[in-house]
C-alpha cells in the first residue's frame, strides 16, 4: 500500500516566512522522481525552484499561482511505494517512470531527466488521512476491483465525485457550486478547476439581465482604477523601506566631486591587457577603504537598539535594475577583493541580476550599500537605508561641467556624491569625514596607494 507523504514548503533563506507561487512544474497524478523541481516560487528575495524530496504520484498541489505558501505549510503530497507489496498500478507508474525507492534529503542533485513524467491515475488505497480525495483509478488487472473512495450526498446512493485538488474543492464550496452536478473535462472524467469556473459562470449567467436604459447608461460612473498588489519582491521591499524609515533616524549629507582624474585612471587600466575595470567597480574599491578608515559606518543597531554590531568584514551591496525591479546583490568579504576581482565579481552579480537568478543567500547579509544612480541619468537622491545597515553612499551621474580648476575656470568631469547614515551609530563629524574621504580619493585616486 503507497504511503502518502507531505512535503511543506522549506526555509529558503534568511529570514523568510512564506513564498508565493509562481508556476506549477507538475500536475496532479504525474510521476516524479526523487529532488525533482515541483514549483518556481518567488521570495522577498528571488524566484527559485523547489525540489520534492519523494519520488512517486503527485496527489495534490497546495496554492495557486500568485497565493502565498508559509514556510512549513503543505507544498505537494505524494504517495510513496513503501517497497514491496504496493499497488500494480504504482508500481507499474514507478517502474515506468525510474523513480528511484529510498528517499533523500532535500536539495540532492539529481541528473538530467529529459522531459516530462507520464500521468497516471492515482491510487485508490491512500490513507484516510491524506488531505485530498482522489477518483478511482481504472484497474491495470482483472483480480478485485479497487474500492474507489466516495463522497456520500446520501446515505442510500453514494455518490462519486472524482475531484483530487483540494482547491478546487474549496472553490466550489465558495462558490456554492455542487459537484456532483459537474461534468469533469479532466482524464477519466476528474473535475478540474476549469469545470467548477465554467459552472459559476453558468449561474451567473442563468437570470435574465434586465435592460439598462440608455440615459441611465451614460450616467453610470466609469469603471474604477485596477489595483496592483503588493506582492514578493515589491512587497518585500516596500515592508523594508517602511521600517527603516520608521525606526532609523537618518541624515544625510552631500558633496560635489571632480571624477576627472578618475574617469582618466579608469582609461588607463583598460588600456592594458586583461578584463576591463568598470566606474562602479573603482568606487567599490574607495568605499572598502574608507570603511577602514571609519569602521563605524560598517555597522549596524541591534534589534532591541541596545547596542550597535561592528562588522568585521565588508559585505558590500550595491544597487541592480532587474527583471524583477531594483534588487541589492552583495560581494561578500569585499575588502579583500583586488578592485579587478571586485570588477569581474560586480559584472557577475549585474547579470545575475538582469535575468533574474540571483540566490537568496547573494541578496542577504549586506553592512554597507553602494548606490549609482547615476545610471538612471540622475544628479543627486537621499536614499533610504538599507535596513538594518547604517550608512550608504549615494553617487550621481558624471558629467562635463564649469569648474574650478587650477585657479582657472575650465570644464571638468564632476559627480554629487551623497551619503545617508544612521545618526546612532555616528555624529555628523564622522559622516563627512567618511564623505570628504570618498571625494578625495575620486578627485585624486592615487590617494589610494596610501591606504592600501
Amino acid at each position: 500500500m503507497p504511503v502518502v507523504r507531505e512535503f511543506t514548503l522549506p526555509d529558503l533563506g534568511e529570514g523568510l516566512t512564506g513564498a508565493e507561487v509562481v508556476r506549477w512544474m507538475v500536475e496532479v497524478g504525474e510521476v516524479i522522481a526523487v529532488d525533482q523541481p515541483v514549483v518556481e516560487v518567488e521570495t522577498a528575495k528571488a524566484v527559485v525552484e523547489v525540489p520534492c524530496p519523494y519520488g512517486g504520484v503527485v496527489t495534490a498541489l497546495f496554492g495557486e499561482p500568485g497565493e502565498e505558501v508559509a514556510v512549513g505549510a503543505p507544498l505537494v503530497t505524494v504517495a510513496v511505494a513503501p517497497g514491496e507489496g504496493e499497488p500494480p498500478l504504482v508500481a507499474e507508474a514507478l517502474a515506468a517512470a525510474e523513480v528511484e525507492r529510498p528517499l533523500v534529503g532535500y536539495g540532492v542533485a539529481e541528473p538530467d531527466r529529459g522531459g516530462r513524467r507520464r500521468r497516471v491515475g492515482v491510487p485508490a488505497a491512500v490513507p484516510a488521512a491524506a488531505p485530498v480525495t482522489v477518483a478511482a483509478p481504472v484497474a491495470p488487472q482483472a483480480p478485485p476491483a479497487p474500492p474507489a473512495p466516495v463522497v456520500a450526498q446520501a446515505p442510500s446512493a453514494p455518490v462519486v465525485v472524482p475531484v483530487i485538488s483540494p482547491l478546487v474543492r474549496r472553490l466550489a464550496r465558495e462558490q456554492g457550486v455542487d459537484l456532483a452536478s459537474v461534468t469533469g473535462s479532466g482524464p477519466d472524467g476528474l473535475i478540474m478547476r476549469a469545470d467548477v469556473e465554467r459552472a459559476v459562470a453558468a449561474k451567473v449567467a442563468a437570470p435574465a439581465t434586465p435592460a439598462v436604459p440608455a440615459a441611465a447608461a451614460a450616467a453610470a460612473p466609469a469603471a474604477q482604477e485596477g489595483v496592483v498588489p503588493l506582492r514578493g519582491l515589491r512587497r518585500a521591499v516596500a515592508e523594508k523601506l517602511t521600517r527603516s524609515h520608521r525606526e532609523i533616524p537618518a541624515a544625510t549629507c552631500w558633496v560635489d566631486a571632480e571624477a576627472t582624474e578618475l574617469m582618466a585612471l579608469r582609461r588607463q587600466l583598460n588600456a592594458a591587457p586583461g578584463p576591463k575595470v568598470s566606474v562602479l567597480a573603482l568606487l567599490a574599491r574607495i568605499c572598502t577603504v574608507a570603511l577602514a578608515r571609519f569602521p563605524e559606518l560598517n555597522s549596524s543597531v541591534t534589534e532591541d537598539g541596545s547596542g550597535i554590531l561592528r562588522h568585521s568584514a565588508v559585505h558590500l551591496g550595491f544597487a541592480a535594475q532587474g527583471e524583477r525591479g531594483l534588487v541589492v546583490p552583495v560581494v561578500r568579504d569585499a575588502q579583500a577583493l583586488s578592485t579587478e576581482q571586485l570588477g569581474a565579481e560586480l559584472g557577475r552579480l549585474t547579470e545575475a541580476a538582469r535575468v533574474g537568478s540571483l540566490t537568496p543567500a547573494e541578496l542577504t547579509g549586506g553592512t554597507f550599500t553602494l548606490n549609482n544612480y547615476g545610471v538612471f541619468g540622475v544628479d543627486g537622491s537621499t536614499p533610504i537605508l538599507n535596513h538594518p545597515e547604517a550608512a550608504m553612499l549615494g553617487v550621481g551621474r558624471i558629467v562635463a561641467k564649469p569648474w574650478v580648476h587650477r585657479g582657472e575656470l575650465a570644464v571638468r568631469e564632476v559627480t554629487q556624491l551623497s551619503f545617508t547614515f544612521d545618526h546612532r551609530v555616528c555624529d555628523g563629524g564622522t559622516a563627512g569625514g567618511f564623505l570628504r574621504f570618498v571625494a578625495d580619493c575620486v578627485e585624486q585616486p592615487g590617494m589610494l596607494l596610501r591606504q592600501l
